[in-house]
């Protein structure tokens, strides 16, 4: 099964496009609970209700030692039918891309992986020889600092000119030759989220940018979702990781993603209708 059939099947099961992220802070954390532990009650409290999980390498690479044990770990916990996305960033020369693709793929077992293209095509070939799983390829980010690059003006053939995150976006096109490319877009940013949506129709999205960075989840989904009400990937760390500092935080975390589920599904209605 490829990345893009896994996620849709799972879409389809818990009716929803929310991908939970597992950025564990241990000072957010409650008490005396590791982050393995937090790890593996957060998931089975969601895992009826996202559509995919999102673990960012830096929060485990901070953890010194046990950070890539824990990173695998949690990764295990995760069901097989729900995809997870390696959030590594990944992009260097050829044969380092290499050698990054087989550990995120091969030895983490990720379904997906998100890839920076600032060295060009021969940093995300390896990473796209995978075919079944899935590449994300920062395009449009959700900080607010992605204006000093992705917002640059550039030419692009024939005299066009496009700002930088736009070029990306078509180039993300032409390299789609397995149909495993996906786009990271920042919800902070709704016109450029529909202008690659309408540029891409059919190509999945990963959004950040709800929730703690102010993204519109309305404007997210009615300019993310493809014309089916898929491919947007919405995804939400703090509001649902963090809900609660106690020993109810599994609990409470479930009762936030109801309430993101429900939001997000809401407007998918309103924008289908």
């Amino acid at each position: 099964m490829t990345f893009i059939e896994k996620l849709t099947e799972s879409m389809r099961k818990n009716s929803s496009l929310l991908c939970v992220g597992l950025d564990p802070d241990q000072e957010r954390m409650p008490e005396n609970v590791s982050v393995a532990e937090f790890n593996r009650a957060i998931i089975e409290a969601t895992s009826d209700l996202a559509c995919a999980y999102k673990l960012n390498f830096a929060f485990y690479e901070a953890l010194g030692d046990d950070g890539m044990s824990i990173l695998k770990q949690t990764r295990n916990f995760i069901p097989d039918n729900i995809p997870v996305i390696g959030d590594a960033k990944r992009g260097d020369i050829g044969n380092t891309a290499q050698a990054y693709a087989r550990a995120i793929f091969n030895h983490f077992g990720f379904d997906a992986a998100t890839v920076n293209p600032y060295l060009g095509y021969d940093s995300i070939e390896p990473f796209l020889q995978y075919q079944e799983r899935g590449v994300f390829i920062l395009c449009r980010t959700s900080n607010a600092s992605a204006v000093d690059f992705q917002a640059l003006t550039t030419e692009s053939g024939d005299n066009e000119r496009l700002p930088l995150f736009a070029v990306v976006a078509r180039r993300a096109g032409e390299w789609n030759v397995h149909g495993n490319i996906g786009l990271v877009v920042g919800a902070t940013y709704p016109d450029e989220l529909k202008a690659i949506r309408e540029q891409h129709p059919d190509m999945p999205l990963l959004i950040p940018g709800i929730g703690a960075q102010g993204g519109d989840l309305a404007l997210t989904v009615r300019y993310g979702v493809d014309r089916h009400g898929e491919k947007a990937i919405i995804n939400s760390s703090r509001q649902i990781l963090y809900a609660s500092k106690g020993k109810d935080f599994a609990e409470a975390a479930r009762q936030a993603a109801v309430e993101l589920k429900e939001q997000i599904n809401r407007h998918v209605k309103e924008t289908s209708s």
